[in-house]
């Protein structure tokens, strides 16, 4: 079972093994302003906190040469999430953070916790091996038909009526697979779905998507048009079309 613990517990098992030591928490919760975070990034570099622990926020693109250890907790956090870039997230966080540390004369070292030390994005992380994961993780896209050897077009009906949510998508589905089938472009889109979103309802809307993927954009994006009459919006139901999507949450 994969689980985690948000910040503010981490944050009070940290000041219980170092209680001498001052230790600070980022995160949406802590930091109100942007001055909050130059404030504490500017005590971090001068060395009135010796621990600074928080979300992804401090793994970008930070110097500080005084830094000699860094720890990942729960670096799988986005691994297993249902998206196709999930590996390659990972491989960027767990980098960026263990570029942190080292920075000076001293060194540094850096720890991960992982259930699954295992994975290849994580292994090429550790060793900061880009050329081997990109490789890696290009031969897995290539099987599975995901970018960049296709195009993706993402859409998601949105309603606050679960069960017309769920129609709408799936009436959607079955007219695009209408159209492709009619004009025998079965070799060129592949539908996946329709399904609940991996954030299931958002807002108090309820959330269900589909993907459709082809190499032919142009192709994939008359597709899409031509069932322009299932996509309009009504009171019950909005749509969402992403096209080429970075985020499939």
């Amino acid at each position: 079972r994969f689980s985690g613990v948000g910040t503010e517990r981490l944050e009070a098992e940290v000041k219980a093994r170092f209680p001498k030591a001052t230790c600070l928490r980022m995160d949406a919760d802590s930091m109100k302003s942007r001055l909050a975070y130059e404030r504490a990034f500017a005590d971090f570099r001068r060395g009135k906190i010796q621990i600074l622990l928080g979300t992804q926020i401090i793994a970008k693109g930070l110097d500080f040469p005084n830094v000699r250890l860094v720890g990942v907790i729960n670096a799988d956090t986005a691994l297993h999430f249902p998206d196709f870039r999930a590996s390659e997230r990972t491989f960027q966080l767990v980098t960026q953070v263990a570029g942190r540390t080292g920075r000076g004369p001293h060194g540094g070292q850096v720890l991960v916790q992982t259930f699954t030390p295992e994975h290849p994005a994580i292994q090429a992380a550790l060793q900061h091996d880009y050329e081997t994961f990109a490789q890696q993780e290009l031969n897995v896209r290539r099987a599975f038909g995901y970018p960049p050897f296709s195009h993706l077009v993402r859409i998601v009906a949105n309603s606050e009526n679960e069960n017309e949510s769920q129609r709408m998508i799936h009436h959607l589905t079955e007219s695009l697979q209408a159209i492709v089938e009619k004009m025998a472009w079965q070799e060129q889109i592949r539908l996946v779905g329709p399904a609940p979103a991996p954030l299931a309802k958002l807002r108090g809307k309820y959330r269900y998507h589909l993907q459709v993927a082809g190499r032919d954009h142009s192709r994939l994006l008359q597709s899409i048009g031509m069932v322009r009459d299932c996509l309009n919006p009504s009171k019950t139901v909005t749509w969402t079309i992403d096209v080429d999507p970075i985020d499939m949450l």
